[in-house]
């Protein structure tokens, strides 16, 4: 669109330069007979001099030859006629040149702002759409976390015999990616790189799992295969790097 405006106003403009340019060197073609039909008058008065100066008398001498520089003059103004007629001709153009020079540059700069523009609405638009899948990602996992704790949570009041709370206010295991007793097995599986971890192993929570009571104990679970348990100790039990602290 932009382009096409350009392109109509600069043909606006040159309309009537054809016609213009045409008139002037016009001009310049008959200037230029007049002068060479001049320089011929001239070089048949030099030779009629020539042959009759022996017979002239002074005065005839001098207007003979004032009559010869005069028709220098002439082809003289003549020829600067010529001359100022193409410098005008060769402005007029350059005037033009100019001004297309400038449109095109105007255009460009426009054309580079809108695309500029353009790459950053696109970056913009990727952005906010990146920030709302994450944040709709930690939506999503936080409530798949909490729904974990709860299920901990019946499980764990359902059969209190299986672990025993720790001092720390704990009340179940933290949230269980997989519930089987074959830690093995569970270790071979994907597991969610967010998912948190616990115990020396350094594992997500699988199988049976028990507290320390220490409840300033940095890690709190461990499963039991990871600590030497079978089942649940009687009374309080602290990991192997609480009880060397004792």
């Amino acid at each position: 669109m932009a382009s096409a405006l350009y392109l109509e106003n600069f043909l606006e403009s040159i309309e009537y330069l054809p016609p213009e340019m045409k008139r002037n060197f016009a001009l310049i073609g008959d200037l230029d007979q007049r002068a060479q039909d001049t320089m011929k008058e001239i070089d048949t008065c030099r030779k009629n001099y020539k042959e009759k100066v022996t017979q002239l008398s002074r005065e005839e001498r001098e207007k003979q030859l004032k009559k010869i520089e005069d028709l220098f003059q002439k082809a003289k103004e003549y020829t600067d006629n010529k001359v100022q007629i193409a410098v005008q001709i060769y402005e007029m153009v350059d005037k033009h040149i100019r001004r297309l020079d400038g449109d095109l540059a105007r255009f460009e700069a426009e054309i580079h702002f809108k695309e500029t523009a353009g790459r950053r609405a696109s970056m913009s638009d990727q952005n906010a759409s990146s920030s709302s899948k994450r944040r709709s990602s930690s939506v999503s996992k936080s409530s798949t976390k909490k729904r974990r704790k709860g299920s901990n949570d019946t499980a764990d009041n359902s059969s209190e015999d299986d672990v025993q709370p720790g001092p720390s206010g704990i009340t179940t295991p933290p949230p269980v990616g997989t519930f089987t007793t074959a830690g093995t097995d569970v270790l071979d599986m994907p597991v969610d790189p967010n998912e948190p971890t616990y115990c020396l192993c350094h594992q997500v929570s699988y199988g049976e799992m028990i507290g320390c009571d220490n409840p300033e104990c940095p890690i709190e679970w461990f499963h039991f295969q990871c600590v030497g348990l079978s089942a649940k100790p009687k009374g309080k039990w602290y990991c192997p790097k609480c009880e060397k602290k004792k």
